[in-house]
């Protein structure tokens, strides 16, 4: 398994801290951003930036409970997403960290691995979509706008991803 293209960082530390009152507080944020504002703001997946940010800034296990703190965060600050709904993203984010540490690992390419990482957990998630509520429910999830903002963070994400990554590894 090739480690060296992720790297190290402690288990606990500042940077971590600092990491997570950041995610906290962007996804406390984003409804009233998006109900003052009027533009949907979650289009641009607060929750996966998030969780992108601390994968790259953060450690591993420190990636895996904010996949979970996130969604419940979000849930009990404002009441959305719905408990179902709520543990279908966690699940979707929990996978999302998941594939991207074992592709990164295996393939030394962070740029396809993340990728290969969103665009698969989306596909799990839409597929429990459509398991739990319905058909109707993923195309009304899926609207062409959402869609097309969803494959712009998917790029963006990915390509901070390789930056980063590569500066790291150009930098050990």
């Amino acid at each position: 398994m090739n480690t060296a293209i992720l790297p190290q960082y402690r288990l606990f530390s500042v940077r971590s801290l600092l990491n997570d009152v950041l995610a906290l507080a962007v996804i406390c944020l984003v409804p009233a951003l998006s109900h003052l504002s009027g533009i949907p703001v979650y289009f641009v997946e607060p929750m996966r930036v998030m969780l992108v940010v601390a994968m790259l800034a953060s450690h591993r296990t420190n990636a895996y409970a904010l996949a979970i703190i996130l969604p419940l965060t979000s849930f009990l600050v404002s009441g959305h997403p719905e408990p179902v709904k709520m543990m279908i993203i966690m699940a979707e984010l929990t996978l999302n960290t998941w594939l991207f540490y074992l592709l990164v690992n295996r393939t030394a390419k962070p740029f396809l691995s993340m990728v290969a990482a969103i665009i698969g957990s989306k596909i799990f998630c839409y597929a429990l979509y459509w398991v739990v509520f319905s058909f109707a429910f993923v195309r009304d999830e899926g609207g062409t706008t959402f869609l097309a903002a969803q494959a712009i963070v998917t790029v963006v994400l990915s390509a901070a991803t390789w930056l980063f990554l590569k500066k790291s590894d150009s930098q050990a």
